[in-house]
Order: C-alpha cells, then sequence, then structure tokens
C-alpha cells in the first residue's frame, strides 16, 4: 500500500539470474497472457520490470520491457476469469504482427500499434517490440458507455495523429509520472479521465457517436488542475501565466472553469483550502509563511480573503481547529 492509500506491487526480473529472468517473467505475466520464448530467447539475459496500481475499478499498469512473443489463447480464455478490457499506450516502441480470430478462422492484422484495446476475453497474438508501456484495465461497463457492443473494441489501433491521440497519450504520460504521489481521489479521477479519453479516441476511430468531447474536456480540466496545484505556490499564478504554460485557447479555459467562476476563482479558492489545512496541521507555523507558503503576495491580501471566505480570521480559525 502506497502512503497515498493505492494498493501497488513492483517487480523486476533484474534480481534473477540471467538464465531465470524471462521465464520469471513468464511466470509473473502468466496469469494474463502467456510469453512464448524460442529456444535462443531461454537463458539470455532479459530486461522487465512492472509497477501495478489498484484504483477503484481499473487496473493501472506500467511496464518497460524487452522484445517479446505474447499469446492468449482460447485454451488459456477458457480456464480463467480474466474478463476486463486493456487499453495500451506505448510511450516507446510498439507492438506487431498482431493476429485475431474471426468468426473461426483467424486473421492477421499488419499493423505497428501505438494505442491498441484488447479484449481479454477473445484470443490474441501479437510480437511486443521493446517498450515502455501504460496499460489500463477496465470493466466492460465503462467500455459499454462508447461501444454499444464492447467486444468490437477487440484490437482497434488509434491513429496518433489525431489531436484526441495526442491528448490521451499526454495525459496517460503525466499520469504515469505522478500517480504514486498524488491522493487516492485525485488517482482516481485522473485515472477515469484518461481511461474515457482513450474510449473516445477508440470510437471516434470507430466512427460511433460517443463522449469524445466530454473525455477531452475532462483531460484537459485535469491538466490544468494539476499545473495549478503544482504551482500554487508561485505569486505568478494566474489564468493568463496558465494559458500561456498550457497553450489553451481562452474560451476553452473559462468554460472548464465556469462552474467555478473562472480559473482566478479556482486559484484563490483553492489557495485558501490549502491555507486551512495548514493552519490546523502546523499550529506553530506563522500565519505569514502559511500566507505566502500558498501563493498570496501579501498577508494582508491572504487575511482579508480568508476572512471573506470563511468569516473569521486566520487566526481564529487556527484556535477554532485546536479546540476541535
Amino acid at each position: 500500500m502506497l502512503p497515498n492509500g493505492l494498493p501497488f506491487s513492483h517487480f523486476d526480473v533484474q534480481a534473477e539470474p540471467p538464465a531465470r529472468q524471462l521465464l520469471a517473467w513468464r511466470e509473473r505475466v502468466g496469469h494474463v497472457i502467456d510469453v512464448q520464448p524460442t529456444p535462443e530467447d531461454i537463458g539470455r539475459p532479459f530486461h522487465a520490470a512492472i509497477d501495478r496500481y489498484e484504483v477503484g475499478d481499473i487496473v493501472f499498469t506500467d511496464c518497460r520491457s524487452d522484445a517479446m512473443q505474447l499469446e492468449r489463447s482460447l485454451a488459456r480464455i477458457s480456464t480463467d476469469n480474466v474478463r476486463n478490457y486493456a487499453l495500451h499506450v506505448f510511450l516507446e516502441g510498439d507492438v506487431q504482427n498482431v493476429a485475431v480470430r474471426a468468426s473461426s478462422r483467424p486473421r492477421d492484422l499488419p499493423v505497428s500499434a501505438k494505442v491498441i484495446a484488447l479484449d481479454m476475453g477473445q484470443p490474441v497474438r501479437m510480437r511486443r517490440n521493446g517498450c515502455h508501456v501504460l496499460t489500463f484495465f477496465v470493466p466492460a461497463t465503462l467500455v459499454q458507455d462508447v461501444f454499444p457492443d464492447p467486444e468490437a473494441i477487440h484490437c482497434r489501433v488509434m491513429p496518433v495523429d489525431t489531436p484526441l491521440a495526442q491528448l490521451a497519450i499526454a495525459q496517460a504520460e503525466t499520469l504515469g509520472r505522478d500517480i504514486a504521489h498524488m491522493s487516492a481521489p485525485a488517482a482516481q479521477d485522473a485515472v477515469q479521465a484518461s481511461a474515457n479519453l482513450l474510449l473516445a479516441g477508440f470510437g471516434k476511430e470507430a466512427r460511433l457517436s460517443g463522449g469524445a468531447r466530454a473525455a477531452a474536456r475532462a483531460a484537459m480540466f485535469g491538466q490544468v488542475r494539476r499545473y495549478v496545484q503544482t504551482h500554487l505556490h508561485r505569486a505568478d499564478l494566474s489564468p493568463e501565466q496558465v494559458l500561456a504554460a498550457l497553450h489553451l485557447p481562452r474560451p476553452t479555459l473559462y468554460r472548464l472553469f465556469q462552474h467555478e467562476g473562472g480559473l482566478g476563482a479556482y486559484i484563490r479558492h483553492l489557495r485558501l483550502r490549502h491555507a486551512a489545512d495548514d493552519l490546523v496541521r502546523y499550529p506553530h507555523l506563522m500565519v505569514t509563511d502559511v500566507a505566502y507558503g500558498v501563493g498570496f503576495k501579501s498577508p494582508s491580501d491572504f487575511t482579508r480573503a480568508f476572512r471573506r471566505a470563511y468569516d473569521m480570521s486566520p487566526q481564529e480559525f487556527r484556535a477554532a481547529g485546536k479546540v476541535a
């Protein structure tokens, strides 16, 4: 369990002897998909590591590995209960030579995929090159929001040259970098937004109506929110500075935070919430330091804003917190 409360596991074959590394990896992932080494592969050094996070009903993994052949066969499917959907985002490397079964005859998809969806209830065989891949294992209920027949998403490849795909990849990459340091609620929101955005992209590629616009808005909202939280301590943080940093259209940014009264109001409210927490959590910290720590330009500005929001001064709020 991480400090943020997320169930987490890490596995790295580096601790195994070189002759055992590929086999150790095969044993680790074998409950989901079979690794099919050639005789030449056995005994060679092999590099692979995976971080696994359980976030609500979605499992998010961050994996780096050398090349390998993978297969999920009908025999495997008939003997296990893995029935979720895997949305793969390759930050490095890709998959090739994907083979699926259509009716009773296999057909080959000559693709080199950077973003691909798999139905774990259907067979697949593929060559995965050396890669860094992020994967969202999502339930059927989530896929059904975009694909009325969830099985239709199997082996769909998203073109990476569209704005929606680029946003989805960037969102997933940010999540992979930050998830271990997010609060559990923030991680759940970010994972859900990323999965929804990927599904919307696959739906658009399949020419299905769906929530592509809503998912894109959620991803952009998360992007802005994380930027604001990261830079909250800076006194020059403002809507104009966010616009310049993230290159978002002004009307879009306004609509995203309209329910907050605008981005400026959102920044001010977030600063005050953080200040309220700090006043109670750190009773020996001077009020002036709290004010500067959350980005207010002066203690007097902070006190006026705090009194308007909480109907008491920062000192009174701290005293009330001690009594509670």
